[in-house]
């Protein structure tokens, strides 16, 4: 079985508009909100953005950029997923 990179970049134009989770490389720490832009090294730019630490909310922050680096994953978020409370 071989293994074919496929590139994250139109699937991430895609989610522009929409609201995501995404996931930070440390801890249990996410943020959730509707994803404005994303550059060419895939720093990310939210809106509405809150603050969940594992699984539990703990802010709204409103606007935000995540630096690529901080990333484990990306998703499109789930009507369950946004209304998570805490």
């Amino acid at each position: 079985m071989s293994f074919m990179p496929v590139n994250p970049r139109p699937m991430l134009q895609e989610l522009v508009n929409n609201d995501i989770v995404v996931r930070l490389k440390w801890g249990e720490t996410e943020y959730k909100g509707r994803l404005v832009s994303i550059d060419g090294y895939f720093n990310i730019q939210l809106t509405n953005a809150q603050e969940y630490i594992d699984q539990k909310f703990t802010s709204d922050l409103g606007q935000i950029l995540i630096r690529c680096n901080n990333v484990l994953w990306i998703k499109r978020a789930d009507k369950d997923d946004v209304k998570m409370e805490g």
